[in-house]
């Protein structure tokens, strides 16, 4: 592994109930003082009264503990890393089994998992759902990660022309997920082998779907304008953009920014830092928690009740 003094990653991670009577995302994201290493785990609830919130941190507390346990050794865990997470998943995935047979009340809850894991420049991940990882650099946003989700397939058929677009944007199927923890065979895990290799300046978002009612357009655009702003001024900035929206139907909310830096100051301050107009209106809801790998660890978890699908 590369010494950790060449990259450091300024993080902030976010989190808003949006338009929705209870909150079912959780985020937790660790990044040890001089490790060179950190990692996100983000899950996006599912199940409503079925405790959609529960089994989201069911699965966040499940990866989040194995990848600290094993991240005192980072040699060890880079070689391993795959595995650690695949394992993780599956740990996950049956203690939602096991509590929805315990509580049978909670029968039907799931979650969707995304846990991006960054090894000084490489980054690893897991996922399952619909949850995006976004990875900008040279003034583009690409999305990293498969869509578990009816939306490729869908968006495929527009572009054959078997549907018309606003027949696929209306598609009742369009928010149905093909892979999900349930406690059930995980029907999609998408776990390269292979990390992605970080650049200065790049930027990572983690997020649950609710950043999508922006589109991949709106949210590269935002990037574009705001080069050189700190993790905290891009999360809040987002966040803002979403409430600009003022749609009746926005999702929880739940991201994690990060930037990769060579500089060590960047971000060192451990109070978060907001743009002038969301001092004055922050969304309701919205905790922002900013802090860096020159502070101790960046955490931010959040459960309640509830999610529609």
């Amino acid at each position: 592994m590369r010494p950790s003094g060449e990259l450091f990653y300024d993080v902030t991670s976010a989190l808003s109930q949006g338009q929705r009577d209870h909150q079912e995302d959780a985020v937790v994201a660790d990044f040890p003082v001089g490790a060179g290493l950190g990692f996100v785990v983000l899950a996006d609830g599912m199940g409503g009264h079925a405790a959609g919130d529960v089994a989201s941190k069911i699965a966040v507390t499940e990866v989040f503990s194995e990848l600290k346990m094993r991240s005192g050794d980072p040699e060890w865990l880079e070689n391993h890393v795959p595995g650690i997470l695949r394992d993780a998943v599956f740990s996950a995935n049956e203690c939602v089994r096991y509590h929805a047979e315990e509580n049978p009340e909670t029968e039907g809850m799931g979650t969707t998992l995304l846990a991006p894991v960054l090894l000084a420049d490489s980054l690893y991940w897991i996922s399952v759902g619909d949850s995006p990882l976004y990875l900008f650099r040279d003034e583009k946003l690409i999305r990293l990660n498969e869509d578990h989700s009816m939306v490729p397939q869908i968006e495929y058929m527009v572009k054959t022309g078997v549907l018309d677009s606003e027949a696929g944007e209306n598609h009742p199927d369009r928010n149905c997920l093909t892979s999900v923890l349930i406690g059930d065979d995980i029907a999609q895990i998408d776990c390269p082998a292979r990390p992605v290799r970080l650049l200065k300046d790049d930027v990572l978002i983690v997020a649950s779907d609710g950043l999508q009612f922006l589109t991949d357009e709106e949210i590269a655009s935002f990037l574009q304008g705001n080069a050189g702003k700190t993790s905290a001024e891009l999360s809040a900035g987002l966040m803002g953009e979403l409430q600009a929206l003022d749609d009746p139907d926005q999702d929880n909310i739940s991201l994690c920014v990060v930037r990769v830096t060579d500089d060590p100051q960047l971000g060192a301050a451990t109070a978060p830092v907001e743009p002038p107009a969301l001092r004055e209106k922050r969304p309701e809801g919205v905790a922002f928690i900013a802090k860096s790998t020159k502070s101790r660890k960046v955490l931010t978890y959040r459960v309640s009740m509830e999610k529609s699908a």
